[in-house]
């Protein structure tokens, strides 16, 4: 098995409303995926199709190789399932609550849990109800990754947790990646997922708009770079450069817009004696907005 999950034509629509629209998606094994978009853009229908939650309007769905919802039973014990409204029996502790998943998975190896907790910085012997909505996260982390799953689905998996416990997380991927198991990362935290992910996807009104790498998406994204010269160049010739987007001197510095490599910016500026570089890289979340530009608007 090289893909984790695969979709084709996947399809549901709420009446009139269609909230996912032909998804043609494959997320290889061993890597992890950002899944992005806005509310409503089709994230967690998506995640419901692919636990088999809910059937599809139209389209095929296969997660770990089994076809849901045919298999659900089956992919559930193999992956590790967040959902983005996490909830809980609250009058039970977090060891009885963790127990009790743990024989419906078949039995588990409670050294995770015990590891995870400690991790967390979560007390397994208070009640669910009287817990902060943070440590109630935790609880939804440790029940996801007791099982040390295949495949990871995290709807928003940060969700009330205090950067340290942030940081806690994305060590735990980083982990999870090296072990050669998957992650699905459905975040509105997009310093988050540019951290962690191999690919992201964007989801734009129910259709996947793009696929792509990230280290592929921050090389081409724009970036904004201010050259300072010791001779003042030609402006008209940097303007000419591949991948100059916008030129505008201020005394002997140079304020560029550059998309993709810099490679040539910097060989044709060099003999004009170059006294320092600032450079100002895009992130995920121009990229990001970029992609919904046009709803703005």
């Amino acid at each position: 098995m090289t893909s984790a999950v695969r979709t084709e034509g996947l399809t549901k629509s709420y009446g009139h409303a269609v909230a996912l629209e032909d998804l043609d998606l494959e997320i290889p094994a061993g890597v992890i995926f950002g899944y992005l978009g806005p509310n409503g853009a089709g994230k967690t229908t998506t995640i419901r199709l692919l636990m088999g939650m809910i059937r599809p309007a139209r389209g095929r769905v296969e997660v770990l190789g089994l076809p849901v919802p045919e298999k659900r039973n089956e992919v559930h014990r193999r992956v590790g399932y967040l959902p983005g409204d996490f909830v809980a029996y609250g009058d039970m502790t977090g060891e009885e609550y963790l127990r009790f998943l743990a024989r419906l998975r078949g039995g588990i190896d409670w050294s995770e849990v015990d590891a995870l907790s400690k991790r967390f910085e979560l007390d397994l012997d208070e009640r669910i109800a009287s817990l902060s909505h943070g440590n109630r996260q935790k609880v939804g982390l440790v029940q996801a990754f007791m099982h040390r799953p295949e495949l990871l689905v995290l709807d928003e998996p940060t969700s009330g947790l205090d950067p340290l416990m942030q940081r806690e997380f994305l060590a735990l991927l980083d982990e999870v990646r090296a072990e050669g198991r998957t992650v699905l990362l459905s975040s509105h935290i997009l310093a988050e997922v540019e951290e962690a992910a191999d690919h992201v996807g964007i989801l734009r009104r129910g259709r996947l708009v793009m696929v792509e790498s990230v280290s592929a998406l921050t090389a081409r994204a724009i970036r904004r770079i201010e050259l300072s010269f010791g001779e003042i160049p030609d402006v008209e010739t940097l303007r000419t450069l591949r991948g100059v987007n916008e030129v505008r001197m201020v005394g002997n510095t140079a304020h560029l817009v550059v998309e993709g490599t810099t490679e040539e910016l910097f060989r044709v500026a060099a003999p004009f004696g170059i006294q320092s570089v600032v450079t100002h890289e895009a992130d995920l979340e121009e990229i990001f907005l970029d992609y919904y530009a046009g709803d703005s608007r």
